[in-house]
């Protein structure tokens, strides 16, 4: 390679189409001694006259005629290699690996494969679980998108983007001693609880804001699933705390009392996280807006 001229392909490509030195030599932007120069140069190079006079004209050599449509191909691809590729969602053939728990799965995921299948069809997801190692996946790129909270802490290389907000709510089975009365932040300490823990690490925001004001929930029963949550609560005297959306979807089903929480700033704000390598990845930032419009219209639906 390194005895090659690549910046000859240019003027051959010319003047095999245009089968005329000054013609070519227009195309590419050349002097006409330049381009004489040129075709003397791939003569050499080829041991071939490449142009040949024929009457008033020129024409090309059976090598040359061979040439010409592999140059053209060599060309094309060479100039894809420095232009953006083209986005089209309908041509997509892609399988995408989404975190996600239970909340976003049953919530948004019915809506949003719905939008899929009439504008990305060659597009699938596989939604994973979490894990101590959620970040390292992300960042090696064997997860493509995670859904977090703006309160989650992200390490450097991972970038995020809002897409909707959710509420907490209490929650337990509409015949339970407490469903009707007005809560208290004390009251969390009288009743027993289910928790919910993603990563397994046991930590929870409820319980540091619980513990700030001096009380300590009871949970005799701590589940990765949000649905098994409320499934426990809808045939137990056990109470949760979780998203408001989420609980409304199965308050009829599971005959439950939903109420605020007895303390301010009850929002959940969702985002998508990514590794800023796949910051170019034109379909992963066309998909984050796509579940970004569900969440949104989905979420609305619910708080309404």
């Amino acid at each position: 390679m390194s005895g090659l001229d690549l910046n000859l392909l240019p003027p051959l490509d010319a003047l095999l189409r245009k089968r005329n030195v000054t013609h070519a030599a227009a195309e590419v932007g050349l002097s006409q001694p330049a381009m004489s120069r040129a075709l003397a140069r791939l003569r050499e190079i080829f041991d071939d006259e490449i142009l040949v006079r024929a009457g008033r004209s020129f024409v090309l050599t059976p090598r040359a005629a061979g040439l010409a449509p592999r140059v053209a191909a060599a060309l094309g691809e060479i100039r894809a290699l420095y232009k953006e590729p083209s986005f089209d969602p309908l041509a997509e053939r892609r399988v995408i690996r989404i975190a996600a728990i239970d909340v976003q799965t049953i919530l948004f995921c019915g809506p949003l494969m719905a939008r899929l299948r009439r504008e990305a069809p060659g597009v699938e997801l596989r939604i994973e679980g979490y894990g101590a190692d959620i970040f390292a996946r992300i960042e090696s790129g064997a997860t493509d998108l995670a859904f977090a909270l703006t309160t989650s802490p992200l390490p450097p290389g991972v970038n995020s983007e809002f897409i909707a907000s959710d509420r907490l709510a209490l929650v337990m089975r509409r015949g339970h001693p407490a469903a009707k009365k007005k809560w208290r932040i004390a009251d969390y300490g009288r009743y027993d609880h289910v928790g919910v823990t993603v990563l397994g690490d046991g930590r929870s925001e409820l319980d540091a804001r619980l513990a700030a004001v001096g009380v300590t929930r009871n949970i005799p029963l701590v589940t990765p699933h949000f649905a098994a949550a409320l499934a426990a609560v809808a045939t137990s005297d056990l109470v949760t705390t979780i998203s408001r959306a989420l609980a409304r979807r199965f308050t009829d089903s599971f005959d439950l009392a939903v109420l605020s929480p007895p303390f301010p700033d009850t929002e959940l704000h969702s985002t998508l996280v990514w590794s800023a390598v796949k910051n170019g990845d034109k379909l992963l930032t066309w998909l984050r807006g796509r579940i970004g419009e569900v969440a949104r219209e989905v979420l609305a639906a619910e708080q309404a």
